[in-house]
């Protein structure tokens, strides 16, 4: 039984990653998953992702682009306000303007510069650089 999914789906393609491979699948897909791959793949950490459809609760093949670094979730998920989005980055990220914070937000997944930019806080769910 797995009981964070978006875990479970960062730790697969961090794994990938580190060994090299040119694409993962993450199993199973869920709504979240999706939007966060989303975003990393707008800023270029990986190529294109797809869903497919197995039946059961689905899957995504992810072509990696090798730029990841490191990735993981953030737990607890903390709740975080605009304004301090900053000590998040510093906490997370090595280096500023380094890595993205990606954040569940009313305007819905995003990343920590879109959420300083439109003055909205929200729910960190995890980094990627």
């Amino acid at each position: 039984m797995q009981s964070d999914p978006l875990n479970d789906a960062m730790c697969v393609m961090k794994n990938a990653a580190t060994e090299g491979k040119s694409e993962c699948t993450i199993q199973p897909s869920s709504k979240l998953i999706g939007r966060v791959l989303k975003v990393m793949q707008d800023h270029g950490y990986i190529y294109q992702f797809e869903y497919v459809d197995d039946g059961k609760a689905g899957k995504f093949r992810v072509v990696l682009k090798g730029a990841i670094n490191n990735c993981g979730v953030i737990k607890p998920r903390y709740s975080v306000r605009a304004s301090e989005i900053e000590g998040f980055e510093a906490r997370f990220l090595p280096a500023q303007d380094f890595g993205v914070l990606i954040l569940t937000t009313t305007a819905g997944v995003i990343t920590q510069d879109d959420a300083k930019e439109k003055g909205i806080g929200g729910k960190l769910l995890a980094y990627v650089y």
